[in-house]
């Protein structure tokens, strides 16, 4: 844009009535999404990015985004996957020495409007107070009432099918090879199997039991994904076919995963946990970890009994289940993300855990926690 050229208007309807007016960035046109928020100072690219944002309207909180532009580290997948951007405040001038480029022109290329000058701080308090709403992020004249009416269109339920891996590919290594069922992995969590020497296959997320065991793997890691867990019934009997066989580690939706194929249930938040400032507490040790989280439905805490799965970790916040443990097989799960891009690194000792679990398998010494007890 030049100069002192006069910015188009954006608007963003929410399904309860609520219109905000701004200013356009980004793309122009109209998108429809999950409006929710993240609480982050930083790390905007791998937001963008994540996956498991697919189908929302991100609000970041942080009153200003943008000001060290793009580049090509802080990338989770090969393309954005939100549906828009609210920000109170963007920058339009990037200022950093990685920088390729401004936050304005990565989203109009990628199709994705943005808008600003809006009070996010009300709509952020809106989204605490009535939960996740539905919103239509506009840069056209269409009627208030035309706009609500599409919000009253089915929601998307296969998230998870548009962002996963289409075909397998190997990240080649040297150690413990590792399956990955990619329900919408961010590319942090290879990283962080690749920094342990493993030899990871990654699958999409409909990939069989068979297929996944054919693959002779010391281990499986579930990633985290969009979506209500419960729309991904193939992912469920998978892993209950998994479960006992191959060890298995699970973040965020994995962690949905597995506690459905154990039969727990997983329940809708009323506006989920979007940050890297989230405090959760290992049953097990006592310690605190920050952690950086991304998800919109969690595990019912009531469900867990009668079911061979035991809690490990919860929400210092809100108590809710963060992390579990199978008593009989060797699998365990959290619902924060340990790869912790954007966010602190507190927890990435996770990793390390699962291959001692995989080396303890492998080696005859695992012991059940049912057993141990």
């Amino acid at each position: 844009m030049m100069a002192g050229q006069k910015r188009k208007t954006a608007r963003l309807v929410l399904e309860n009535g609520e219109v905000f007016t701004g200013i356009s960035f980004g793309a122009e046109g109209e998108s429809v999404g999950e409006v929710v928020f993240n609480t982050g100072m930083t790390g905007y690219q791998e937001v963008l990015t994540d996956p498991s944002y697919c189908g929302q309207i991100v609000t970041m909180t942080y009153p200003l985004i943008g000001n060290y532009g793009v580049n090509v580290d802080d990338v989770e997948s090969r393309q954005p996957h939100v549906r828009g951007f609210v920000v109170r405040e963007f920058s339009e001038i990037d200022s950093h020495f990685q920088s390729i480029g401004t936050l304005e022109t990565y989203l109009a290329r990628n199709g994705i409007p943005g808008i600003a000058g809006i009070d996010t701080r009300r709509l952020t308090k809106m989204i605490r107070v009535h939960g996740t709403l539905r919103g239509v992020l506009t840069t056209e004249d269409t009627p208030v009432e035309a706009l609500m009416e599409r919000l009253q269109a089915p929601w998307m339920r296969d998230q998870i099918l548009r962002v996963t891996t289409p075909t397998v590919y190997r990240c080649p290594g040297e150690g413990r090879r590792v399956v990955a069922m990619d329900f919408g992995m961010k590319s942090g969590v290879i990283r962080s199997l690749l920094a342990r020497g493993c030899d990871v296959i990654v699958v999409p997320a409909t990939t069989t039991a068979e297929e996944v065991l054919a693959w002779r793997p010391h281990g499986v890691m579930l990633s985290n994904g969009p979506g209500d867990p419960e729309d991904a019934p193939y992912a469920i009997e998978t892993i209950r076919q998994l479960l006992g066989r191959v060890p298995v580690f699970g973040i965020c939706l994995g962690l949905q995963l597995i506690a459905l194929a154990c039969g727990a249930r997983t329940v809708k938040m009323r506006f989920g946990h979007r940050g890297v400032n989230h405090p959760v507490k290992d049953l097990r040790t006592g310690r605190i970890a920050i952690t950086s989280q991304n998800h919109g439905y969690m595990v019912d805490p009531e469900s867990l009994s009668g079911t061979d799965l035991e809690l490990t970790h919860i929400n210092q916040n809100d108590g809710t289940v963060e992390g579990l443990y199978h008593r009989r097989f060797p699998a365990f799960c959290v619902q924060y993300h340990p790869e912790a891009r954007p966010g602190p690194d507190d927890s990435d000792g996770l990793f390390d855990e699962f291959m001692q679990l995989m080396d303890a398998v492998q080696e005859g010494r695992w012991i059940p926690r049912a057993e141990a007890d």
